[in-house]
């Protein structure tokens, strides 16, 4: 096995490929990064001429001129090839503090054990997946007697759900304000969601191929209006539900509910597999998570978030000014 440095152009595929459905390790959440003025890399183990393992590799300041990788939801791939991998980017990365992992599941490898630190997640632990394989009777079937209701009462009042493009942003953000305020929760600044938006846009320009990843924005309308968004990943054989809101008004037309419904039915019709709604934590986000909880699905849980230690002193000062930052506050 060797260790190589993929181009985001000439190994695109393959970078892809290895990401399975994890669209934050693909080569479009690479390019948004980049983007947002951020240096990204894409590291791979190859073996006979094949990739077996890959990761995407986010640069990330600490202060000092100190910095560590970060790989969202990555590595990716072979288990024996990840840990090779690890060790391989331990000697190359020497001058990093430490990278940070959010892999599906930890190496069972004692030597990168010892060298991995708990750290507080970045991604949500556990998510709930839909089985798009199954018919959409049983889909409903699933649902909570509730949720099953509010979709068809949102239909019979004659909710419509429309595509939105990057024409529509002030409409999104519009409405992303609005339930930030209402159940106080912090949004990414506007530039985040308007670059997520339009590269979604250029990907689908040049391929419909699903193992490219597109971004899909979605409005749920009533009598003309916007009440509701939804922003959407299809990649792989996955849809995950990154982002919605929904208005203040005409709430009684359960119109997100019905959004929902909506693209897990396009999701199915154009062949994905899975429905991802992209994080529950019945402690953090208890409406939220009974609002997902109601379609239905099973759980998913990931290990956490961890730190790959490069270098133990200053990773040690770096977690003591942390602490005592967040004390601070």
């Amino acid at each position: 096995m060797e260790l190589i440095k993929l181009d985001g152009q000439k190994n695109k595929r393959e970078i892809n490929s290895l990401a399975g459905d994890e669209f934050l390790q693909s080569e479009l959440w690479g390019t948004l990064s980049a983007k947002s003025g951020e240096t990204v890399e894409y590291w791979g183990v190859k073996a006979e001429e094949q990739i077996l393992a890959s990761v995407l590799l986010i640069k990330k300041p600490l202060g000092g001129g100190f910095f560590y990788w970060s790989a969202p939801r990555g590595p990716r791939g072979e288990e024996k090839a990840i840990i090779f991998l690890l060790q391989e980017l331990k000697k190359k990365k020497a001058s990093a503090v430490f990278l940070r992992l959010e892999p599906e599941k930890l190496p069972n490898d004692e030597l990168i054990k010892s060298k991995l630190q708990k750290s507080i997640d970045l991604q949500p632990k556990k998510t709930l997946i839909l089985d798009l394989e199954k018919s959409e009777a049983d889909l409903l079937k699933e649902m909570s007697q509730k949720t099953r209701y509010n979709v068809r009462l949102a239909g019979k009042k004659g909710v419509a759900i429309v595509p939105g493009s990057s024409q529509d942003f002030s409409e999104f953000w519009r409405l992303m304000s609005i339930t930030g305020q209402r159940d106080a929760f912090r949004l990414h600044c506007a530039a985040h969601y308007q670059n997520l938006i339009e590269a979604g846009e250029k990907e689908e320009a040049i391929s419909s191929n699903k193992i490219n990843g597109q971004i899909k924005l979605f409005f749920a309308q009533a009598n003309g209006k916007n009440i509701a968004t939804g922003l959407f990943s299809f990649f792989g054989q996955r849809v995950t539900y990154l982002h919605g809101a929904s208005d203040n008004e005409a709430r009684n037309l359960m119109a997100p509910h019905f959004l929902q419904w909506a693209v897990i039915k396009q999701a199915q019709q154009e062949g994905y597999k899975y429905y991802d709604f992209y994080g529950i934590d019945e402690q953090k986000w208890p409406g939220v998570t009974r609002f997902k909880l109601g379609f239905g699905g099973s759980v998913k849980e990931y290990p956490g978030t961890y730190d790959f230690v490069f270098r133990p002193v200053i990773y040690n000062l770096y977690k003591w000014l942390r602490k005592l930052k967040r004390c601070l506050k």
